[in-house]
């Protein structure tokens, strides 16, 4: 199969750490970007975060670092310095997340290095924003969840608030960054200049929030945690069946009468409490309640039966076993193994033309590719 590489040729350097600076660059390196990784004496801090992969490196290292090139560098080290350097001057992008004001002494600060290579672009990403009065503080996902609200709007409303599984924060904002990138390359093409990109932890957390944060401005009322249900549209949640849970999304008003009919209660939808979403949301508990004792004896293989028959969009609560084990899933073919591994991974959710970028190599080992971009660097 002929390899996607719409990036090719596009040179990007990459001094991250963790979660949301590397998954910018992979990004890139994975659309076929010759991604160099720059890494501290030991190595990113997330090489040892879990069990390991492989010798020097856990899963989710991994995950956040195919396809790159790693250049082990000390940066106190005027000839390490001078590497880094070269690097960035043969370089359309460069990508960082490192603690705000850590690289303007070493004169890596956007203002430095942008007026020494003016077609470069320049990601800075940083915790809390490049301007306010945290600008300085350094940031990490549960910190940024906390902060922009995301927990006080995440859990059953039951119980206590809780953090989103997943790192929503560093990778959203790997992908924002990573998005401004590809903007900014189409843009130098018009003018012959590249430019400082400013993303963020919570600038990103805050566009998560959005909806509750409008919400909350049109309505006043503080936003609630909803469990598996929805803000806005009613019902819009998890029902428990005989044999399971099953989320049934009936997400307008025909699809509320589909879903009333699929459940022989037709009559729903002729109740002036129901007829239309809003009117459903005033009584929430009321409808819930009755679509719950619909569900409640009935097997989930019936219910998905009647609801898929109905045109009522609907799924099961799987497990991760269960969702890499998917037909469905299977046959995206989005989990590729990497030359070298044995445990497949998530590649990038993106497809040209049909052809999806595949993982080219694993996660290079510390300084793996030192001696050659020294020896290039000049190249």
């Amino acid at each position: 199969m002929t390899e996607t590489r719409v990036l090719a040729g596009v040179r990007v350097v990459e001094l991250g750490q963790n979660l949301a600076g590397p998954f910018a660059g992979e990004i890139l390196a994975d659309l076929g970007a010759d991604v160099a990784k720059i890494e501290k004496p030991g190595g990113d801090d997330a090489r040892r975060w879990g069990p390991p992969l492989t010798e020097n490196a856990a899963a989710i290292f991994h995950l956040m670092n195919r396809n790159k090139a790693s250049v082990e560098l000390d940066l106190k080290q005027d000839e390490d310095l001078a590497t880094l350097e070269a690097l960035i001057a043969q370089a359309d992008i460069f990508v960082h997340n490192m603690r705000p004001g850590a690289l303007t002494p070493l004169g890596l600060d956007p203002d430095s290095v942008r007026a020494r290579h003016s077609r470069l672009i320049y990601c800075d990403m940083g915790a809390f924003g490049h301007v306010g009065p945290m600008r300085t503080r350094p940031g990490y996902e549960p910190l940024m969840q906390a902060f922009a609200g995301l927990v006080s709007i995440n859990g059953h409303p039951d119980g206590p608030p809780a953090r989103m599984g997943a790192s929503v924060v560093d990778l959203g904002t790997g992908m924002w960054t990573a998005i401004g990138a590809l903007a900014a390359l189409f843009q130098r093409e018009r003018t012959g200049h590249g430019c400082v990109i400013n993303s963020s932890l919570l600038e990103t957390a805050l566009v998560w929030g959005g909806t509750h944060a409008a919400l909350y401005q049109t309505t006043g009322q503080v936003p609630e945690r909803h469990g598996s249900g929805h803000p806005m549209i009613v019902p819009y949640q998890a029902f428990e069946t005989a044999d399971g849970p099953l989320v049934v999304a009936p997400g307008n008003d025909r699809l509320f009468r589909a879903l009333a009919r699929a459940l022989d209660h037709p009559e729903w939808s002729d109740d002036p409490r129901f007829e239309t979403n809003e009117a459903r949301r005033r009584h929430k508990e009321e409808i819930v309640g009755l679509v719950a004792g619909a569900f409640r004896d009935m097997p989930i293989a019936e219910a998905q039966d009647r609801l898929d028959e109905a045109g009522v969009p609907n799924a099961p609560m799987q497990t991760i076993p269960e969702v890499i084990d998917n037909p469905q899933v299977r046959a995206l073919g989005i989990f590729r193994k990497a030359p070298g591994l044995n445990v497949s991974m998530v590649a990038l959710p993106l497809s040209f033309d049909g052809k999806r970028p595949g993982i080219r190599r694993a996660a290079p080992g510390l300084g793996e590719d030192t001696s050659a971009r020294r020896s290039n660097r000049a190249g």
